[in-house]
């Protein structure tokens, strides 16, 4: 007996399908979108974010010496004049220490000596029974230095300095005694003199020339 033809289509079991989640329509893990990783911190848009302490166009501009040091330098005018007052101020001092040291007193000769030791004539000074006489002694040869160390530095910056000064005004000093002890009648060379003057010197410049030297040069 012949079996009747039938497709095999007809017999074969329909599966339900899987429940399975459709793994396509899965929510993203996170962290992470569309395949792209996240940003990392401190970047935006692929461009690092500037540190700081670098140049850029936001960053600030280190401030001048004019406004580190809180004061502008002096116009050029101004500069010139103070110069010229300098030096008429420092030709006027020199005619009076030439008229000082340097004018004879033959009435004085019998009682000046040369003194090469330090520290002598400041002992004669103060063991002289008016007070006033060795204030006028002490204190003369200070005030005589101190226009020295103010227009020195003005006139010639590099003189700017506590040694400086000292050494150029000692070398002057040193030159007027020598002149009154080999030339002048009636004057003597003490060294106690120069060390006054230089320290008159030196006490104006702390005082008045190192800040009008910066004023004019800086």
């Amino acid at each position: 007996m012949a079996r009747a033809a039938f497709p095999r289509s007809a017999f074969r079991l329909r599966t339900p399908r899987s429940e399975a989640p459709d793994r396509s329509k899965a929510r993203p893990r996170s962290g992470k979108a569309d395949g792209k990783a996240p940003p990392e911190s401190g970047k935006a848009d692929g461009r690092a974010r500037p540190k700081p302490g670098k140049t850029g166009a936001g960053a600030r501009p280190k401030p001048g010496r004019a406004e580190r040091g809180g004061r502008r330098p002096l116009p050029f005018l101004l500069r010139l004049l103070a110069m010229l007052f300098a030096f008429a101020f420092m030709v006027a001092f020199a005619v009076v220490l030439a008229r000082l040291t340097l004018e004879p007193s033959p009435a004085s000769a019998p009682l000046t000596h040369t003194n090469m030791r330090p520290g002598s004539s400041l002992r004669a000074y103060l063991d002289q029974p008016e007070l006033r006489d060795a204030v006028r002694q002490i204190g003369g040869n200070l005030v005589l230095g101190i226009p020295f160390g103010i227009l020195a530095p003005v006139l010639a910056p590099r003189t700017r300095g506590v040694l400086r000064v000292l050494l150029l005004t000692a070398v002057v000093m040193l030159m007027v005694e020598f002149a009154q002890g080999a030339l002048v009648d009636g004057r003597a060379f003490d060294v106690d003199d120069v060390i006054l003057n230089t320290t008159g010197a030196l006490i104006g410049y702390l005082l008045l020339g190192r800040r009008l030297s910066r004023a004019v040069h800086s």
